[in-house]
């Protein structure tokens, strides 16, 4: 009994230390320009039996249901950040670099992985299919706050939220193929439109009743709506996937739904979901890094071998990907280009590559370790440079304004009224208006004005200016006009 209870205080004391290095090493990888899932990884496979020998870990099943869970919570709250009328105009181009794009990839790698692994055709389309998408979690989280023009941020984001599903199908086909070889192409082109159809369906009718749900039922504390929220995402991944549909394709689709619907306690259910997506990044990449053995991964032979595929995969198969789904489009040269160089591998890879360890095909070990230096190098080489890349090329928009966000002040059954936080943009109507001149709604009052990083007591000749932060009292009833007024629309957060 006493060694259980240390045992598992041992268990606490490590996830404890996991995530406060984790959420350290956030800040200094923006300092070191290196992507924080790279320091994750890292921070595993030191952890592992292989470096530190702190925790022995080599179970692929768990990976991999640690890993779909975390997907699952950083693919919604990437879909609840992502503005409908920002990925809109898009969202054509987006849609044919998950599908088309993904398969382009994957035939060219194929070939190369075919001729340097010396493995047959149908394995090397498989190696293909696991490198063949760009990664939600690695893509959302160089991209959070950086300045790259909103357009390209917008298709680089859509593509990666919906990519996975097209990865995941090939990975699964080819595996069905080598182990039993009997399955038809048109009955796989079958399962392919039924697998996206049924999760796009699912994925709708999941959004629409979670909205409907977080607005309709009043709960008794506010800390409980961003739990229902996540339980709506996860219902949507088991409900498809069970049903055989694209569980990830569904959840992606719910939280553009329930993202661009106007939503009680909106703030805390964002803010909430920020954090935990955060958290399973550390967790999920840690794992990742745990099941890795550095012997066996920085071996001469598979370090050649993840050298010509991620060179393949970067310079060869993305950019030829990029270059023939995007015909027809009004991208420039220049786009195509960093879009090209933007399309970051990450967890999504590493934990398709523990579905062959997990039926036990042939390779299965070399291809993990493969696939997970081909990882490494694109987000080591394509993730630090991205930023500086964009600014080479002028692909760099202007600094992102901080969006409008509603501080709940209270429980929706007690009171009827928000803070709203918002920062007035150059192009704002208001300013150079002082607080009388702005016709504002019955039942809104400035309570305090942010300038320049010090406090200023509105009165009534107070002056609005650019990049001040105002905090507003609003009854709900007043909400849509108010944001009328302030040039935001309702799906805006």
């Amino acid at each position: 009994m006493i060694e259980a209870l240390l045992n598992t205080d041992y268990v606490v004391l490590l996830v404890a230390l996991f995530l406060i290095i984790g959420v350290l090493t956030t800040k200094f990888s923006t300092r070191l320009g290196v992507p924080a899932l790279v320091l994750f990884i890292m921070l595993g496979m030191v952890a592992g039996s292989d470096g530190l020998g702190i925790i022995y870990f080599d179970n692929a099943s768990h990976a991999q249901i640690i890993g779909i869970i975390a997907l699952v919570i950083i693919l919604f709250e990437g879909g609840l950040s992502t503005k409908w009328t920002t990925i809109k105009p898009v969202a054509a181009p987006s849609l044919l670099l998950a599908t088309v794009g993904v398969l382009i990839t994957t035939v060219v790698v194929a070939v190369v992985a075919k001729l340097i692994l010396d493995v047959t055709w149908l394995e090397g389309m498989l190696f293909g299919a696991i490198v063949g998408s760009t990664d939600a979690a690695a893509v959302f989280a160089v991209l959070k706050g950086q300045n790259i023009k909103s357009r390209l941020g917008a298709t680089l984001e859509a593509e990666s939220g919906t990519n996975d599903p097209m990865a995941m199908f090939l990975t699964l086909a080819f595996i069905d193929l080598i182990m039993l070889d009997q399955q038809g192409i048109l009955s796989t082109i079958g399962a392919f439109f039924w697998q996206m159809g049924f999760g796009l369906a699912v994925g709708i009718a999941m959004g629409m009743l979670a909205s409907w749900a977080i607005n309709r039922i009043n709960l008794d504390s506010g800390g409980l709506y961003p739990i229902f929220a996540i339980s709506f995402a996860l219902l949507t991944y088991s409900i498809s996937s069970l049903l055989g549909g694209s569980g990830l394709l569904g959840v992606y689709v719910a939280a553009l739904i329930i993202g661009n619907s106007d939503l009680t306690y909106r703030h805390t259910i964002f803010r909430f979901n920020e954090g935990f997506a955060w958290m399973m990044q550390i967790l999920m990449f840690i794992i990742l890094g745990l099941l890795v053995f550095p012997g066996q991964l920085f071996t001469l032979e598979v370090v050649l071998h993840g050298l010509l595929l991620s060179f393949t995969l970067i310079v060869v198969a993305r950019p030829l990907a990029v270059f023939l789904s995007t015909i027809g489009f009004d991208f420039t040269w220049k786009e195509k280009t960093l879009l090209s160089w933007a399309g970051l591998r990450g967890a999504v890879p590493i934990v398709l590559a523990t579905f062959p360890m997990i039926v036990g095909l042939d390779h299965a070990q070399m291809f993990f370790n493969v696939v997970f230096f081909v990882v490494l190098t694109s987000a080591l080489i394509q993730g630090s440079t991205i930023t500086p890349f964009a600014k080479k090329l002028g692909l760099t928009g202007p600094k992102k304004v901080t969006p409008l966000h509603s501080l709940e002040l209270v429980s929706i059954g007690q009171a009827n009224a928000e803070i709203i936080e918002y920062q007035v943009n150059e192009e704002a109507s208001i300013v150079g208006q002082n607080l009388t001149e702005i016709e504002f709604p019955r039942d809104v009052l400035i309570n305090a004005i942010i300038r320049d990083g010090e406090l200023v007591t509105p009165y009534g000749e107070t002056v609005i200016e650019a990049n001040d932060i105002l905090y507003i009292l609003v009854s709900r009833t007043s909400m849509k006009e108010l944001k009328k007024l302030l040039g935001e629309t309702t799906s805006n957060k």
